[in-house]
């Protein structure tokens, strides 16, 4: 090996060798081997048993650890650090501890020496994938080390990733149970049917909320809400406002007042005074002759007759939140004698992207409403939030939480 001359880049970078040699890595990009020596001699006899290895990798040597931190915060790349346990600016396992720190998806293989009989299993403690003594490096032995490092750094974070990914689908059911709870119906006069899932940006639930209760004296109440921001706290505050939602209506407050209670209960539960929710509330008479609706800074909903779809938007108050104490929100009445189905959403079903210029709106939410007017129930609710999804899917898809509640009336005898 000593005969071979060393073959140097420029800034430390050492080009990888140019034979191919079949392996095939099973990652999206070619791996990165940083080497991490200060002394020369010893970096050559790595390099040299490196180009003896025949691995596809691009090569790159730091002479310290400040210069191989500065290196893996900038590179996206798999890499394999090739990592000296003495380096100028650090000593011992806190190297090893350093490079995880600075770059977790790192695989770390020390380089120890004979005397170090203690180190490498040390190192293994502290996170690295594998230890070699430096003295008889041999290439059989390096390749091996780099790709069972490589490949053992691989499934730990597929492990991880599966990990995370049980964490958040148990508590993204957690969350369910508080944001969507069973509809409290005391007959068989009505049908619900939702659906809530996060928009693509978020794996866990956000702060949308919906609910129904049949009251004692057989009117339907049904609210769907909004509360601004994604995450944890906003979920649970969406949590805390279904609950007191009904609460209140179980305990015959209605109307706008309602919406009061709400509004003192956010300002209390919020985490910062920028927080707000918009919600819409609906409520059926006993004998479904009329519907209220009160909106607050909330879209339309939806109204399904015997003629068809329509957008209804009744004059709307401020989100919760915004302006508390001085606020005030119409309530809106109307005939139900013909209305069907009443379908409530949040924004996220329309404001996604269906042209470059241009979103989908409420208007189009319309016309693919009223493409599925036949269908009845999740079915309705299925297709429509499907085609939406179809219509977005090239320009990025449903980006924020989507809420669906369809409240539907039996057919009058």
């Amino acid at each position: 090996m000593a005969d071979r001359p060393p073959r140097h880049g420029a800034h430390g970078a050492i080009p990888g060798p140019q034979e191919e040699s079949g392996y095939r890595w099973g990652l999206d990009t070619t791996p990165v081997l940083l080497l991490v020596e200060d002394d020369a001699g010893d970096a050559l006899l790595v390099r040299e048993v490196l180009a003896d290895t025949g691995l596809p990798l691009d090569i790159t040597w730091c002479k310290s650890l400040a210069e191989a931190r500065a290196f893996l915060r900038h590179t996206r790349q798999a890499v394999c650090v090739l990592l000296d346990l003495h380096l100028p600016d650090t000593h011992g396992l806190s190297a090893v501890r350093l490079v995880r720190e600075t770059s977790p998806d790192a695989a770390v293989v020390v380089l120890t020496g004979l005397a170090e009989n203690e180190a490498g299993p040390a190192a293994l403690a502290e996170g690295a994938q594998d230890f070699l003594a430096k003295d008889g490096l041999q290439a059989e032995g390096l390749s091996r080390a780099v790709r069972y490092a490589l490949q053992r750094k691989q499934v730990e974070r597929s492990n991880a990733e599966l990990h995370t990914s049980r964490l958040l689908a148990r508590e993204n059911a957690r969350l369910e149970r508080g944001l969507l709870p069973t509809p409290l119906l005391r007959g068989g006069r009505y049908t619900v049917d939702s659906r809530y899932s996060p928009g693509r940006d978020h794996a866990l639930l956000g702060g949308d909320f919906f609910d129904v209760v049949e009251t004692e004296d057989g009117s339907v109440h049904a609210v769907i809400g909004d509360v601004s921001g994604h995450g944890a706290a906003e979920a649970a505050l969406g949590v805390c406002l279904r609950v007191a939602w009904r609460t209140a209506v179980l305990s015959g407050c209605a109307g706008v007042a309602q919406i009061r209670l709400l509004e003192e209960i956010i300002r209390a539960e919020r985490a910062a005074d920028y927080i707000f929710a918009t919600l819409t509330v609906v409520r059926f008479s006993k004998g479904r002759d009329q519907l209220r609706v009160i909106r607050a800074g909330h879209p339309g909903l939806l109204v399904s007759t015997p003629a068809g779809v329509e957008l209804f938007e009744p004059p709307a108050g401020p989100a919760l939140g915004l302006i508390p104490g001085r606020a005030h929100w119409p309530e809106t009445e109307l005939p139900a004698h013909d209305i069907d189905a009443v379908t409530l959403f949040t924004d996220g079903l329309f404001e996604g992207v269906v042209a470059a210029d241009r979103r989908l709106g409420e208007e189009g939410l319309l016309e693919v409403a009223r493409r599925h007017r036949g269908l009845k129930g999740r079915p309705f609710v299925d297709a429509v939030v499907e085609e939406v999804a179809a219509l977005t899917a090239a320009h990025g898809g449903l980006a924020d939480d989507v809420a669906v509640l369809h409240l539907a009336a039996e057919a009058r005898s």
